[in-house]
């Protein structure tokens, strides 16, 4: 999966947990939490998600790594790799 297919599937899953958000107009580099209205339970859903969606497990120790959408792509990008992103 290439680097924005990850930011695609992160998007995606956001806009399926919170439909009332503007992704389109997300800054990469800045802590999702502070650009959206998201709490620990959209998070937490976040997280389920890519487990369900990818089988990527994130343990809870790596939480910070989800921050902004540029720090989930550098985290994932190895844990995504031929992975196919589903819509």
């Amino acid at each position: 999966m290439t680097d924005e297919h990850i930011k695609q599937a992160i998007i995606g899953i956001i806009a399926d947990i919170a439909p009332d958000e503007d992704t389109g107009s997300i800054d990469p580099a800045v802590r999702l939490r502070d650009q959206m209205d998201l709490d620990s339970m959209d998070f937490l859903d976040i997280v389920m998600e890519l487990r369900k969606r990818y089988g990527v497990q994130v343990p809870d120790t790596d939480y910070q790594h989800l921050a902004s959408l540029d720090s989930c792509v550098e985290y994932l990008r190895d844990k995504m790799a031929g992975k196919q992103l589903v819509s």
